[in-house]
């Protein structure tokens, strides 16, 4: 990975001198990181205008090609004319997402705490002082994979790499909390590994202050983000804080250990609400060379009630890195499997029967009670 321009403080960040007294990148210790390679995933089909290359956005950024695009937006690679043409990524919303306007209000909320947040492991954002023709983001543009796509190329990834990698995410997940900002979005895809030995927590889209108390319009609104990493409170529209990306990071490590999401279904919304009425299968049932450290520390983390989570970033990352002094509690002797739970999202067949066989009924009754009332004249 060739940064844009040099990321501060890298000693207090995971990296370490060598012998010969070099600064070494944080993900030099981490063997499944020793040769990460360049992947770009395929572009999904879009019907809508795209910049093409060649073409100059605001007389300022030369469109090099299109390298990643979702249902929100479209990633391009460009060249920085004001900056020496250095890479940058330019990420264009949707024309449908301009004109709606929570759609709209999200992409400019990820830009405003893009710009506020400043960690050597989260993607670095650039100020764009002038007005702009159109909305867009510009980032530092990162060279490397997502740890999905690394561990589906590499796995099974060692258990001391998993705790190694899931520690500098703790470092830089738990700057944003002291900053006041959950990322409520963490998931493999959104973990950048670069081709310098070095990684980025990418995508705020989704990111906010903590929600400590269940509202009406809370419990209303609509559920967002990747359901197979989703906590339980996210599932059911419920508050939020720090111990909400705990659990995700949890799920993560989770998958890192074992091949496979908590929680396994064909269905993503029936995986999700599995995870509030049960817990998910023992990580040594799945992968029986775990340490019983490393299943204790999974478990801490995907405990339901958040209240019986790592109270902290800092607790879970203390003990990634020192795995030899955790407590084995017998977590995996007391789980509880999932049980069955009908919801729109997750069953909406039977959800969809249920409540046509309740309104049929209560005409039924409603029927016979009118029916039952004397007729006066």
């Amino acid at each position: 990975m060739t940064l844009t321009e040099p990321r501060p403080n890298a000693l207090l960040s995971g990296a370490h001198r060598t012998q010969a007294g070099d600064v070494a990148p944080p993900l030099a210790a981490v063997g499944c990181c020793q040769d990460i390679p360049e992947h770009h995933h395929e572009l999904e089909p879009s019907t809508e205008p795209q910049l093409r290359p060649g073409e100059i956005l605001d007389a300022r950024f030369v469109i090099r090609e299109a390298v990643a695009r979702s249902g929100q937006a479209t990633v391009y690679r460009a060249a920085d004319m004001l900056n020496g043409h250095r890479d940058v990524a330019i990420k264009v919303p949707l024309r449908k997402r301009e004109v709606d306007l929570a759609g709209f209000s999200n992409f400019q909320h990820e830009e405003e705490i893009g710009l506020r947040l400043a960690h050597p492991f989260l993607l670095k954002f650039h100020a764009v002082e002038e007005g702009k023709s159109r909305p867009y983001l510009v980032m530092e543009y990162l060279r490397g994979c997502t740890l999905g796509h690394l561990a589906s190329i590499r796995r099974p990834i060692a258990e001391s790499d998993a705790l190694k990698l899931l520690g500098f995410v703790c470092e830089a997940v738990g700057y944003m909390h002291g900053q006041g900002v959950i990322h409520r979005d963490l998931k493999p895809v959104n973990l950048m590994l670069c081709c310098d030995q070095t990684l980025r927590v990418v995508d705020f889209g989704l990111s906010a202050p903590p929600l400590r108390h269940r509202s009406v319009l809370a419990q209303l609104g609509n559920i967002f983000g990747a359901p197979e990493y989703m906590a339980p409170e996210q599932v059911e529209n419920g508050p939020y804080d720090e111990r909400t990306d705990i659990y995700a990071l949890g799920c993560v490590l989770y998958e890192l250990l074992t091949g496979s999401v908590p929680f396994a279904h064909e269905s993503q919304w029936q995986s999700a609400f599995q995870r509030t009425t049960g817990d998910p299968i023992a990580p040594r049932k799945l992968n029986p060379a775990l340490s019983p450290q490393a299943e204790e520390i999974v478990l801490h983390a995907l405990q339901r009630l958040p209240d019986d989570r790592y109270p902290s970033m800092a607790a879970f990352r203390a003990e990634l890195n020192a795995p030899d002094r955790v407590v084995v509690t017998g977590r995996c002797d007391r789980l509880r499997p999932p049980r069955f739970k009908v919801s729109f999202q997750g069953t909406p067949t039977i959800a969809g029967l249920l409540l046509g066989f309740g309104a049929v009924l209560f005409m039924v009754v409603l029927f016979l009670v009118l029916n039952a009332v004397p007729h006066h004249r």
